[in-house]
């Protein structure tokens, strides 16, 4: 009986000693929108300098997608590539090169959107980070953050994005922003409002030249 006791003893202390197993992912997941309406198409090609960034700073086991924002980007079919990179880098590697292959033909044949649901692009890409199980989660917003709907679509609803990092990049002025640079300032505050009301936290970046802080939360 007393080595029964004794064994139970000294299994509980060695389970004390090795401590809880780490159950947190630590592996990334970024989604990004590309912005494909209007004039704001001209500007894909700076997108690419971005995604190359990420496919170069991203590591075996971490996700990325990229997705075009039109006029319905609640959808799979607006998702233009997406992957969980292999932990082995060999293969890792082989998937950022088809990763890479396929968003070049995409910005170079890409076709305009009539109208902007940047909400459904957001809920879609809620939606696929929570799949992928990524400890940290990022989504990229490539547009001018100014949405524009379709008759008869609903977007005005919270989104949960508990520990989801947003940033929004290259938000460029629009013409009307000229004439009256309160139109620019509200978008970027409507944004920051509606995503930190869910939740998330909010950040700008405009310098692609300084790409190291998009991922620095």
């Amino acid at each position: 009986m007393k080595k029964g006791v004794v064994a139970i003893i000294l299994l509980l202390m060695g389970m004390l000693l090795s401590g809880c197993p780490d159950t947190v992912s630590h592996s990334r997941g970024v989604y990004m929108l590309l912005d494909t309406s209007g004039t704001y198409k001209n500007e894909l090609n700076k997108a690419c300098a971005v995604i190359y960034y990420l496919l170069g700073t991203l590591e075996p086991g971490d996700s990325l997608a990229v997705a075009r924002i039109d006029t319905a980007s609640f959808s799979e079919k607006d998702i233009v590539k997406k992957v969980t990179f292999d932990k082995r880098p060999s293969m890792s590697n082989g998937q950022k090169r088809i990763f890479r292959d396929k968003i070049d033909k995409f910005i170079f044949s890409a076709k305009g959107s009539q109208y902007t649901d940047i909400t459904g692009g957001i809920l879609q890409a809620v939606e696929y980070l929570n799949e992928t199980g990524a400890g940290k989660k990022y989504i990229l917003i490539f547009s001018d953050l100014k949405e524009d709907l379709a008759k008869g679509y609903v977007r005005d609803f919270p989104i949960q994005m508990e520990g989801f990092n947003v940033v929004a990049l290259n938000v460029t002025k629009l013409r009307s922003d000229n004439v009256d640079p309160r139109e620019y300032m509200k978008r970027l505050e409507h944004w920051k409002k509606r995503t930190e009301a869910g939740g998330g936290s909010w950040r700008v970046v405009n310098d692609l030249e300084r790409l190291d802080s998009i991922l620095a939360n």
